[in-house]
């Protein structure tokens, strides 16, 4: 196994933050051409469709914001432990704007906060996995102090993240990081922290994506 490179404290920070404005930057541009169909047409149709544009572009950035708040920020102090509901909220939110459909198992309970963050970085790259759409089935086992996280990835041309191989355990040599690569860097990171690894392999023509505890 490649020995893992750490990233500079200000270069992880600048990254993520390149990713948050990625992931923002097309519902906030949707709205701004939304008002300015409404500042250039004032046929009744025309502002009904640009009313359209403005609510749902605006609810897919706040669902995506709130997302981030939880996978990538600071989520309460050190040590601090999160209601796992919550990430469950987060979760099915911003599922509503992407191709596959959720399904979410869990204890309702309380979980150290950087195992809920890798909880939700992991399903970005189960979205990944499925890349055409499917189902993404989400289970949270018990104990909450020692979960395994599992994801059940089904679709057409369901595929293994190669982020898995190389960015997730932390290799990035010859890697161009950018808000792209990041995010599965970050997922490591989270792994690493929690004492968790995480892997991906073929169940029939499903992925299956385990975080699992380490000793």
């Amino acid at each position: 196994m490649a020995e893992v490179t750490e990233l500079e404290a200000q270069d992880l920070a600048a990254l993520l933050c390149s990713r948050v404005c990625h992931d923002l930057i097309s519902p906030i541009g949707a709205i701004t051409n939304g008002l300015e169909v409404l500042e250039e047409d004032d046929s009744e149709e025309m502002k009904a469709v640009a009313f359209d544009l403005i609510k749902k572009s605006a609810d897919q950035a706040s669902a995506k914001l709130q997302f981030a708040r939880l996978a990538f920020g600071a989520a309460g102090s050190a040590g601090a432990e999160i209601d796992i509901a919550d990430a469950e909220k987060v979760a099915v939110g911003l599922m509503a704007w992407e191709k596959a459909e959720l399904s979410w198992e869990e204890p309702r309970a309380l979980m150290a906060k950087n195992r809920v963050k890798l909880l939700l970085n992991v399903l970005l790259l189960a979205i990944g996995a499925v890349p055409r759409g499917g189902r993404i089935k989400v289970t949270v086992s018990e104990p909450v102090d020692a979960p395994t996280f599992r994801y059940e990835c089904s679709g057409p041309n369901a595929r293994i993240p190669r982020a898995l191989d190389r960015l997730v355990p932390g290799d990035i040599d010859g890697e161009v990081m950018d808000a792209h690569a990041i995010q599965p860097y970050y997922a490591g990171l989270l792994a690493r922290l929690s004492r968790m690894r995480v892997s991906g392999a073929f169940e029939g023509e499903n992925v299956v994506i385990t975080a699992r505890p380490v000793a």
